[in-house]
């Protein structure tokens, strides 16, 4: 069995912030040169999310206005662990999102459903954040 790791950077200028990462993770699969096998892909950091879903914007903005309803990020005060920070709210999102994905890999692609996409969603931007990607197999 073969594993390989590679990380992906993201500095977003917004707070929040989507972007389909399915193109990095094929990258990362061809150089890995694994064919049968996981891919696992996860955020690094507790105030963002990688999930799969249609990448379709209706749907984007859809996922922005539900997570602002259960959380929204104003005001501050609502929020205990804004006493450290203002991110409350983000650290929410991202439970409702999920840390991480994991899919399968069939002759050397994505053995995905039809639409599915790999995203990662950013609630607490403007400073550098990363992801990983870990692939495992033969």
């Amino acid at each position: 069995m073969k594993s390989y790791r590679k990380e992906l950077h993201f500095h977003f200028n917004t707070r929040r912030g989507l972007v389909n990462i399915t193109p990095d993770v094929e990258s990362a699969l061809e150089e890995s040169g694994i064919q049968e096998g996981l891919v696992l892909v996860n955020a690094m950091n507790i105030t963002a999310s990688v999930f799969i879903n249609d990448d379709e914007p209706g749907l984007h903005q859809d996922f922005e206005n539900w997570l602002e309803k259960l959380a929204p990020e104003k005001p501050y005060s609502r929020y205990h662990h804004n006493g450290f920070e203002d991110n409350g709210d983000a650290h929410l999102k991202r439970t409702i999102m999920g840390r991480e994905v994991v899919v399968a890999v069939t002759n050397g692609k994505l053995d995905f459903g039809t639409w599915e996409q790999i995203f990662y969603f950013e609630f607490d931007g403007k400073r550098d954040k990363h992801a990983l990607i870990k692939i495992i197999g033969a």
